[in-house]
């Protein structure tokens, strides 16, 4: 089995030799063995937990890299006539989002969606990857109700 104990960021997915495909909370670790979307199992090891990117990749002990997939997951698409308001309400409780011209996204989440509809938000669910924009400084991530 390769293992893994770096990370490159922004790669070119033409130089990955495989994918993993990984949901949000998949995206974020330090230590797990996975198994490539072709099926090679590999172990990642890394120094500290990272939350990983959609181009970033995997580079195995051998040169090789794997490059990430964000999954497909059920997400709650958010529209109103001010999502700036929205907005708002969402990053007060630390919730990532993923930010659109016409919509937000955030992951399933039971008690904001009372919260959101309270404040006159049409919601729907759908299935897409889940990119939430980064923290503050452009990464890392925020915690949700369930952590």
């Amino acid at each position: 089995m390769h293992i893994t104990h770096e990370i490159k960021e922004n790669i070119n997915s033409n130089i990955a030799v495989d994918t993993v495909t990984l949901n949000y909370e998949g995206r974020f670790l330090r230590r797990k063995k996975l198994t490539s979307d072709k099926g090679e199992a590999f172990l990642v090891e890394l120094p500290e937990t990272r939350s990983l990117n959609s181009n970033d990749g995997f580079i195995l002990d051998d040169g090789r890299i794997i490059s990430i997939n964000p999954a497909t997951e059920p997400l709650t698409q958010i529209k109103h006539p001010n999502l700036t308001r929205i907005a708002w309400h969402i990053g007060n409780r630390h919730i990532p989002c993923q930010i659109d011209t016409t919509s937000l996204l955030i992951r399933k989440d039971h008690v904001l969606e009372d919260m959101l509809k309270k404040l006159g938000a049409e919601l729907s669910t759908v299935h897409a990857p889940f990119i939430p924009e980064g923290g503050a400084y452009g990464h890392g991530r925020t915690h949700d109700h369930r952590e």
